[in-house]
């Protein structure tokens, strides 16, 4: 691995873990619900950038997978979320 992709792969990881740590405070601190979701819904996208940076690092297919499954999983709590949030209810 070049200087040059391991500086990137390192700067990439600093600033996921930055939007991560930002993002863990608009979760806490946000004045509605939905701020709060919009944070969670920024949190599982940075983890699975995080996850991608770092399959790319250790050149291994499991992060990769990790990263599929997240996605997976966070698009569907945050539709339900949404859903929740629009009608008070998820299951009709």
């Amino acid at each position: 691995m070049s200087g040059l992709l391991y500086g990137a792969i390192v700067f990439a990881l600093v600033c996921l873990a930055l939007a991560m740590a930002l993002s863990i405070t608009r979760l806490f601190r946000g004045p509605s619900a939905q701020d709060r979701v919009l944070a969670l819904d920024t949190l599982y996208v940075c983890g699975m950038l995080m996850m991608l940076v770092l399959g790319i690092r250790y050149a291994s297919d499991v992060f990769f997978e990790a990263a599929l499954l997240v996605a997976l999983f966070g698009f569907v709590g945050s539709a339900s979320m949404a859903k929740f949030l629009l009608r008070g209810e998820v299951i009709e």
